[in-house]
C-alpha cells in the first residue's frame, strides 16, 4: 500500500518541479530583457557661434619688377646684389655707353644742320617742307638719345629688395631680366574663397594671418582686392589680403594660414565626449535619447570651441544628446536617463 502511494505522487512531484523551473527561467528572461543602460543626456541649445574659415596660401610680394634694358647690350656694372634694399629712382645697372656716345655725336650734327637750314629758310633759300624734314630728323635723333640714356642707366621703379640677379658685369644682356626687385612692405596672400561667401566678402574686411616659420605670431591683414570672376570648376573666387610688413619678417614664399570671420550663426554646441567616430570612415555621429532608446544620428562638425563642437547639421534645439554612457551603444538600445 505504501509503495502504491509513492508511485501515485511521483508524477505530481515531477510536474511541480518542472513548473517551478519553467517559471524561474521565464522570470530570468524577463529580467534580462528589461535591463537598460544608464546614460546621461544634455539638451541641445542654440548658441551664437563665429563662422570662422581657415584658408592656406603663400606669402607674395606686393609688387615685382624686372629690370632689363629696352634693347640688348653689354652690362658695364651692377650696383646692387641679392638682398640689397633699393629706393625708387636709384640706379641699379649701368649699360655700356658706346652707342650713347655715337648717338650724342649724331644729334649734335643734326642740330647744326637744322640751324643752318633755318637761316636759309629765313632768307628764302629753302622751302618750309625742306626745313620740316630736317626738324623731323632732329626730333627722331633726340628721342633715340633719350631712349639710349634710359637704356644706359637702369633705375628701380619701386622701393624694394633685390631678390634675383641673373648677370655679372661684362655679360651681354639677353632674354632674362638683369635683376628682379620686389616690394615686400606690405606683402599679400591670395586665398580662394567659396562662392557661398561671395556676398559677405568686402574690401577692408579683416583677416588674421599666421605662418609656420613664426607660428606663435598673428599678423593682422585686410582684404585689398576681390576678383570679379569665379572658377567654374572649384566654385571659388580669389581674394587678396594685404598684410603690413614694416619689419620685413614675412618673406615671399612662406606658407601661411588665413582665418576670416564671416559673422555669427546660432548653432547647436555639444560636448566633445558625445561625438563618436564611425569606424572605417571619417563620419562623426552622436546618440540622441528618444522615447527611452538611443538613436544613432550622423552629424557634421564645425568649429571646435574649447571642449565643445559646433554642429553644422544633424541636430536641432531640444534634442537630448547622450553625453555619458554612449560607449557600446547601438541604434535602438534601451537606455535609462540618470542625473
Amino acid at each position: 500500500m505504501k509503495r502504491k502511494n509513492v508511485l501515485k505522487f511521483m508524477p505530481l512531484a515531477a510536474l511541480f518541479f518542472f513548473a517551478s523551473c519553467g517559471g524561474e527561467t521565464t522570470k530570468n528572461e524577463t529580467q534580462t530583457e528589461t535591463v537598460k543602460k544608464n546614460v546621461k543626456v544634455e539638451e541641445v541649445r542654440l548658441t551664437p557661434v563665429d563662422q570662422l574659415s581657415t584658408f592656406t596660401a603663400t606669402v607674395e610680394a606686393n609688387t615685382v619688377n624686372n629690370i632689363a634694358p629696352a634693347m640688348g647690350g653689354r652690362i658695364r656694372s651692377i650696383h646692387v646684389d641679392v638682398g640689397s634694399r633699393v629706393g625708387k629712382g636709384q640706379t641699379v645697372v649701368t649699360m655700356d655707353a658706346a652707342n650713347y656716345s655715337q648717338q650724342q655725336t649724331q644729334l649734335a650734327t643734326l642740330k647744326r644742320d637744322y640751324e643752318r637750314y633755318l637761316e636759309l629758310y629765313n632768307v628764302g633759300g629753302i622751302s618750309k617742307q625742306q626745313l620740316d624734314q630736317v626738324k623731323a630728323q632732329l626730333d627722331v635723333a633726340q628721342t633715340a638719345l633719350n631712349n639710349l640714356g634710359e637704356n644706359t642707366r637702369l633705375t628701380s621703379p619701386i622701393n624694394g629688395v633685390v631678390t634675383v640677379r641673373n648677370y655679372d658685369p661684362g655679360d651681354m644682356a639677353g632674354g632674362q631680366p638683369i635683376l628682379t626687385i620686389e616690394n615686400i612692405n606690405p606683402v599679400k596672400v591670395i586665398i580662394n574663397v567659396s562662392e557661398s561667401f561671395y556676398s559677405q566678402v568686402v574690401k577692408g574686411m579683416p583677416a588674421k594671418v599666421q605662418v609656420d616659420a613664426l607660428s606663435d605670431e598673428v599678423f593682422e591683414g585686410k582684404v585689398s582686392l576681390i576678383h570679379p570672376t569665379l572658377n567654374p570648376v572649384s566654385h571659388t573666387f580669389p581674394v587678396e589680403i594685404e598684410v603690413n610688413n614694416s619689419d620685413q619678417r614675412l618673406r615671399p614664399g612662406m606658407f601661411s594660414r588665413v582665418t576670416m570671420n564671416f559673422g555669427t550663426n546660432d548653432r547647436p554646441l555639444v560636448p566633445d565626449m558625445a561625438v563618436l567616430k564611425q569606424t572605417g570612415s571619417n563620419d562623426r555621429y552622436v546618440f540622441v535619447e528618444k522615447d527611452g532608446k538611443a538613436v544613432y544620428t550622423l552629424v557634421q562638425l564645425g568649429t571646435r570651441i574649447e571642449d565643445k563642437y559646433e554642429i553644422v547639421s544633424g541636430l536641432s534645439a531640444g534634442d537630448r544628446v547622450i553625453v555619458q554612457g554612449n560607449a557600446g551603444l547601438i541604434d535602438g538600445t534601451e537606455v535609462e536617463v540618470v542625473e
